[in-house]
């Protein structure tokens, strides 16, 4: 599933190519057509991420609401329009009248694409934790439900309504930076600690978003001060432990481990982030 970085990148793609524009709004599968009649040939006016959601700000304060879920893509090019390719469940295009350039954009997949009003688009939003891609993020909010929850750290950062945008291989990169152990609880936390992992946050999804990819290692575990191979993997990017079962730890050389837990896989080093033990009742 895409992480939040990935959300704002489209965010400010939309933008970028059809902020001020009027534009065609269709659904050649027909799934959204109802909605997409309603927002034909109005002017979108700009488009902003919160987590893991994107919203199409449309004037008359109506926004499209799209999560992409597993399998979910939105696509945006410059260029002649051509016809529909395979399932797409909205697309939007443009003469690029304001921005100079014709584009269009095929959203497929997505696990949810409906249009809003602005106090639905609101609803949503308050469900959601801040995100540390945003600059009117509050981390007290999150510290709150973190140092009040007995549920382990590692469910903790996936939960969307405690940080939004942080995903598995956030989650998983971002412990391993502070030799945490993802079973901690997160009641066990010190304000510290917790504001250390929100710091480093900030700054490693603010990089994703700056090159689309998840780079976590410091500069002495990369490939060239290493000496070892780049990451060969889908999702890019130089990691720590994420989809590295049983590999050797780029700091230690212990075996990253990995096992479920909420239905995700999770990833650790069991010598940099040992378990932890409560020093409570100890003289």
């Amino acid at each position: 599933m895409p992480e939040g970085h990935t959300l704002h990148r489209l965010a400010a793609t939309l933008t970028e190519h059809f902020a001020g524009e009027r534009v065609e709004v269709s659904s050649p599968q027909g799934r959204f057509a109802a909605s997409a009649a309603l927002l034909d040939g109005t002017v979108l006016e700009t488009a902003e991420a919160w987590g893991k959601h994107l919203f199409v700000r449309f004037e008359g304060g109506r926004f499209v609401h799209v999560h992409l879920g597993l399998y979910g893509r939105l696509d945006v090019h410059r260029g002649p329009v051509p016809a529909p390719v395979g399932q797409v469940r909205m697309r939007l295009a443009s003469a690029g009248t304001v921005t100079g350039t014709p584009s269009y954009a095929d959203l497929r997949g997505a696990t949810a694409c409906e249009l809003l009003t602005e106090d639905q688009r609101c609803a949503v939003v308050e469900r959601l934790g801040p995100d540390p891609l945003r600059a009117d993020a509050d981390a007290v909010r999150a510290w709150e439900r973190v140092r009040r929850s007995r549920a382990p750290i590692g469910t903790l950062l996936m939960d969307q309504a405690v940080i939004a945008g942080v995903g598995n291989v956030y989650r998983a990169e971002v412990l391993f930076r502070h030799r945490m152990h993802p079973l901690r609880p997160g009641n066990t936390l010190r304000r510290g600690q917790f504001d250390a992992i929100w710091h480093d946050l900030v700054a490693l999804m603010h990089e994703g978003v700056a090159t689309g990819r998840i780079d976590t290692v410091r500069d002495e575990h990369t490939p060239e001060a290493m000496g070892r191979d780049p990451r060969k993997d889908d999702h890019g990017g130089e990691v720590y432990v994420y989809r590295r079962h049983d590999r050797p730890c780029h700091v230690c050389g212990s075996r990253v481990r990995t096992e479920v837990l909420a239905a995700r896989n999770l990833f650790w080093c069991p010598r940099c982030q040992p378990r932890f033990r409560s020093r409570a009742g100890v003289p």
